[in-house]
């Protein structure tokens, strides 16, 4: 293609210019660093009229007679063309913009500003604006579909972003460029362009090469390219009739290539070799004009492009080209098979026709093969054509003045359809190696590492090349300043040492370098060389030694005081580690990912004096199209991270050392710009410790950003309901209370009262969620959280269901509640004969903890704690705040793994049916109503529980209980006290109480027949038991049943006792309780004599008090609040 380069002109002042041409091509028109925009009619017109816009013009756009540009003070003007007047400010930015672009009609206008933000403007109404937000560094260009449906737009972040302008959401973006921090740092302006008339590609220049994307899939079609191009393209500019792009690059190089053969047209060089910074072709096709960072203006003319069919045999070349090429680009969008599929005969055949049909310019249609969207799909070199292809075409264009070209040689034609063609997902770029909790090295200032120890910052500028060190708790070391002579780049902090570390470059290799100020030798500081062609790429610090992952796969493991330890293969590219205390975390490249998603492995090692690996080589969860961003460990030593889209996960030991997500940072940004960098976690208290980053994903070194506090939230479903919160809720605790468990396991010394505190609350919030479910008449929901519960809140829940009048649960409550029973019973012998190995075994969830809960306190601190939390759900009922001051206050005090002087070592727990214990479903004449039938019902069921007795030791000795075979005896305790139940929170009772209960003891005989009587006198304390309707008709009918089925255990034979009695009439029932009732009066006269003095007519004052609570009962049923109240203990 012949041009004639014309001699360059000065224009503007040193520094970027831009160029573009009127609708008509009649003007010229340039901006520069001086302000001004100059209207030339020619390249020789030595007096162009100018426009003062501005201390700076950075950018231009010109259409239908509007001249708009940005200046530097953060505007974007319009003015009139060719007058120059000013005709208002079309919009502001809070910094300068540095790209402005009219759409196809010229009624918007886009621009892209250095405060990370492209609006899109309305010409004929500036209000009419909308902002795109989603860059996270300056805007380096933008323009707009023809069709006006999209905006493209490149910025310093690296990225290329396509747009939907209406809803102003990115539709996709590409990560192509290399970071900087601002546009003037930037090698490229990377200045897009879309195909004019078809607007079919978008043109991407990347680095020496321009890519094309496909509107619509997105998907990356071609590459042009060229061997001779060794600097970075600058601009881009389509031809008008959308067939060629010209590129001109950072060394000065203009090059035009034809998109349908994909072969370079023409290379024209900058006679001083500047940059070119601006690009226009005229509106006819036959020049380029072009402007350089120097101000100078300069032209190509005589191009053989134009729209007019009179050029037609100046294109030829170009034509032919297709013909040979259009295997690699097909004009057809259908879905038929590829073209390599044809045969040779068929294929010249289509050829043919798709040449001669582009006899009109008009139908110039970015090239053909069958599928041009999955062009990006060819697995080979961008720059490849077969060598008789390329022959073929040095044949063509090596003669630009032979308007016919050589003739097509049918053997190049084969050869095309001989490439692969690959069409499924395309390979993601594989994540770059970092380190955690620092900013990415290309920053002059840059946080080098920022964890609980302390802060390293790294300073790389004109003036200084230096590493800040500060900690956090200056106890620990007092600030450093260090010289950065050897241009490190990583580092890590502990509280024993500052690791730090270099790439290597032609003269010297990697550098490892501690300083471990901890020591108490003098010499404080050691280096080490990494071996040749290896490169460190992650390091991190533990406790007593030091881990660098390299370029070749290796993992180095070096004492704190430099002694080389281990080293071992990783199984793949290391891409972040991170060490707490023994445990080693290790992230890399398990394989290639696709479709934008990393495939990484993760392991976890201890390196305790058994070193093991707990976690090997397990694909590492990520959200979908996203790269981690972020990993550590907790305080309390969980391994965690964070992806980029701002999911944290923690590790799970209870699951399987599965990956839980805890937490949604987006969730709490209020712009799509905006980011959290997660500096670190705190399981105890709840805490994700991160720095707010407004516009940006990190945040500045001056001023000192300052680090917010966001809550934890398991992302559950319907968490906006009660039942979803509080199970949220549950599960967090339990998760975040895991490490009490690993702590213990490997030898750390635990906060115990931290870890009853939790139990408690995640037993708190299992009640709250069981009343909660009784509510909703979930009664096999209600069974699934009890499975969950301890012993001691079981019985509360059955107290709850029985109250409720849920016979039905009641009953299997207190079936689980045996079941707790026997196992903590079973496990009791071990934990007395192996006192020190019970922190060992101790678990600590609500999954799992059931049988120790209760642990080593007396029974008054039990009764307390269940007080407080029955009174919990009787507020919880009435609609009340759960925590009361009563259990705040024995949360302080109580600790249920503390030993007290003299009490033996075992749970101190409540089982029903107990030495000295009454059944706390009876209902008794104290203060609560006794005589309602449905009362009577639940005791009767209930009443299973209490067959199996124990005697307790004489004297209060610590000495070990005699065993049952079914339910295991409480913990002896001295004889003047008794042990109350729940329904029972009176005073000690008095001596004389206790022996005018004793008068029954016959009447509990039979019940203590299978047991192994233990000679006590202590045995006369389970006569205080009042008898129930249940009891007095299985002390009769229980020989029946024992002969039936001799071999039943006791368990079996109170469950058929209590079938065959539900099978009785509500009559016979009934009588039975009466029956049981003129048995209990005694019992009820004595609590009542107590209280009045013991002077007044026990018979009558019964009587009274029967009726008259008789008849408050029937009221109180009817008031739910009233109901409720009875949850409350009465203490007096």
């Amino acid at each position: 293609m012949p041009c004639e380069r014309k001699p360059m002109r000065y224009g503007h002042s040193e520094g970027h210019t831009e160029v573009c041409f009127d609708d008509d091509g009649r003007f010229i028109v340039t901006c520069g660093n001086d302000g001004d925009v100059r209207i030339w009619e020619s390249l020789d017109d030595d007096d162009p009229r100018f426009i003062t816009v501005g201390e700076k013009a950075y950018s231009l756009a010109l259409k239908n007679g509007k001249l708009v540009t940005a200046s530097s003070n953060n505007t974007v003007q319009i003015h009139t063309f060719p007058d120059g007047d000013p005709d208002g400010i079309l919009t502001r930015f809070t910094t300068n913009a540095t790209h402005v672009t009219f759409n196809s009609s010229g009624s918007r206008v886009a621009a892209g500003s250095s405060d990370f933000m492209v609006k899109v403007v309305e010409v004929s109404d500036s209000s009419q604006q909308k902002t795109l937000r989603g860059h996270e560094a300056p805007v380096l260009s933008v323009t707009f579909d023809p069709k006006d449906d999209f905006l493209a737009s490149s910025s310093c972040d690296g990225s290329v972003v396509v747009w939907n302008i209406e809803e102003q959401t990115q539709v996709i973006s590409w990560p192509l460029l290399q970071k900087t921090n601002d546009v003037s740092n930037a090698k490229s302006l990377c200045r897009l362009a879309w195909q004019p008339r078809m607007a079919k590609f978008l043109a991407v220049p990347v680095d020496t090469k321009v890519h094309l994307y496909e509107r619509g899939s997105w998907d990356h079609v071609t590459t042009l390219s060229d061997d001779l191009l060794t600097q970075p393209i600058n601009v881009l500019a389509w031809s008008p009739c959308g067939r060629f792009v010209a590129a001109g690059s950072v060394g000065g190089s203009l090059t035009l290539w034809d998109v349908n053969s994909k072969l370079c047209v023409e290379r024209q060089k900058h006679e001083k070799g500047f940059t070119v910074c601006g690009l226009a072709w005229h509106p006819s096709g036959s020049q380029i004009a072009y402007t350089d960072t120097e101000g100078c203006l300069g032209l190509l003319d005589g191009l053989s492009v134009s729209t007019s069919d009179t050029n037609a045999p100046k294109q030829a070349p170009a034509k032919k080209t297709a013909k040979d090429y259009d295997d690699l680009f097909d004009d057809d969008d259908d879905d038929r098979v590829m073209d390599e599929g044809l045969s040779d005969t068929n294929s010249p055949v289509k050829k043919r026709v798709v040449v001669d049909g582009d006899e009109d310019d008009d139908d110039f249609l970015i090239p053909s093969t069958g599928r041009v969207r999955n062009r990006g799909a060819i697995l080979d070199d961008e720059n490849s054509l077969d060598t008789g292809s390329l022959k073929l075409g040095l044949d063509k264009f090596g003669d630009d003045d032979d308007d016919t070209g050589s003739a097509v040689v049918p053997p190049s034609v084969p050869l095309v359809p001989l490439r692969p063609v690959y069409e499924g997902p395309m390979p993601s770029a594989p994540q770059k190696a970092f380190q955690s909790g620092s900013t990415p090295a290309h920053l002059t200032h840059r946080f080098m590492m920022w964890n609980s120890v302390g802060i390293v910052r790294g300073y790389n500028d004109e003036q200084d090349n230096a590493i800040d060190v500060e900690f956090h708790d200056t106890a620990v070391h007092h600030a450093m300043h260090l010289t950065n002579s050897l241009g490190h780049t990583m580092a890590d902090i502990s509280q024993e040492a500052v690791l730090l570390a270099c790439s290597s470059t032609d003269e010297l290799a990697s550098k490892l370098q501690c300083l471990h100020f901890s020591s108490w030798d003098t010499n404080k500081e050691w280096m080490v060389d990494l071996p040749k062609g290896e490169d460190a790429r992650a390091l991190c610090l533990g406790q007593g030694w030091v881990a660098v992952a390299t370029s070749t796969l290796m993992l180095r493991l070096f004492s704190i005081g430099g002694v080389q330890r281990e080293i071992f293969s990783l199984p793949g590219p290391v891409v972040c580690m991170a060490a707490h205390g023994e445990q080693l975390l290790i992230v890399y490249h398990r394989a290639t990912g696709f479709d934008g998603e990393q495939a990484l492995g993760v392991q976890l090692l201890q390196f305790s004096r058994r070193k093991r690996q707990v976690i090997n080589g397990e694909p590492l969860p990520l959200s979908l199209r996203s790269h981690l961003s972020w990993l550590s460990f907790t305080a309390e030593g969980t391994p965690c991270y964070v992806d980029s889209e701002g999911v944290v996960r923690m590790l799970n030991r209870s699951l399987g050392n599965t990956w839980t997500p805890v937490c949604n940072t987006r969730e709490t940004c209020k712009s799509k710009s905006d980011h959290y960098w997660v500096v670190g976690v705190h399981e105890n208290p709840q805490q994700l410790r991160c720095i707010p980053c407004k516009g940006a994903r990190y945040p500045p070194t001056l001023p000192r950003p300052a680090v917010a506090i966001l809550p934890f939230k398991m992302p559950l479903c319907q968490t906006s309901t009660e039942k979803g919160q509080m199970e949220e809720q549950f599960l967090r605790s339990v998760l975040f209370h895991n490490h009490y468990s690993f702590l213990s396991s490997s030898g750390y010394e635990i906060d115990e009262d931290g870890q009853s505190q939790s139990q408690k609350e995640q037993q708190e919030l299992l009640l709250k969620m069981f009343a909660l479910s009784c509510k909703l008449e979930r009664e096999f929901r209600c069974v699934e959280l009890a499975e969950q519960m301890t012993h001691n809140v079981v019985t509360l829940a059955i107290r709850y269901a029985s109250r409720s009048r849920r016979m039905a649960l009641a009953q299997r409550l207190s079936e689980i509640a045996l079941e707790k029973a026997n196992q903590i019973q079973e496990e009791e012998p071990g934990e007395q004969e192996e006192e020190p190995e019970y922190k060992s075994i101790r678990r600590h969830s609500g999954y799992d903890q059931s049988e120790v809960k209760g642990g080593r306190h007396s029974n008054r601190h039990n009764q307390e704690e269940e007080e407080e939390q029955e009174q919990e759900v009787g507020e919880e009922e009435d609609g009340q705040e759960m925590e009361t001051e009563e259990m705040t206050e024995s949360r302080k005090r109580l600790n249920p793994f503390a030993k007290e002087a003299g009490s033996p070592v075992m749970p101190s727990l409540t089982p029903i049916g107990k030495v000295g214990r009454a059944n706390p479903f009876k209902v008794f004449g104290s203060g609560k109503p006794s005589t309602s039938s449905s009362q009577n019902r639940v005791t009767n069921i209930l009443d299973n529980m209490t067959s199996s007795r124990k005697s307790a030791l004489p004297g209060g000795s610590a000495g070990k209980p005699s065993k049952s075979p079914v339910l295991k005896p409480l913990a002896p305790r001295p004889k003047s006290k008794t042990q109350s139940t729940l329904l029972q929170m009176t005073a000690a009772k008095t001596a004389t109480k206790k022996t005018q209960e004793n008068t029954e003891p016959a009447a509990d005989q039979p019940k203590q027949a299978e047991v192994p009587p233990t000679a006590s006198p202590a045995d006369n304390t389970e006569n205080k038991r009042p008898k129930t309707g249940f009891q007095l008709w299985m002390e009769e009918n229980r020989k029946s049943i024992v002969f039936d089925q001799p071999d039943m255990e006791e368990t079996d034979v109170i469950k058929e006792a209590m079938g065959r009695f539900r099978t009785l009439s509500a009559e016979d029932r009934l009588s039975w309780t009466e029956r049981a009732k003129g048995q209990t009066g005694d019992a009820a006269d004595l609590k009542k004599r107590k209280r009045a003095g013991g002077g007044e007519d026990v018979e009558n004052e019964t009587g009274r008090e029967e009726a008259e609570e008789n008849d408050a009962k029937k009221k109180k049923s009817l008031d739910s609040a009233s109901k409720l109240s009875a949850f409350a203990f009465n203490k007096n």
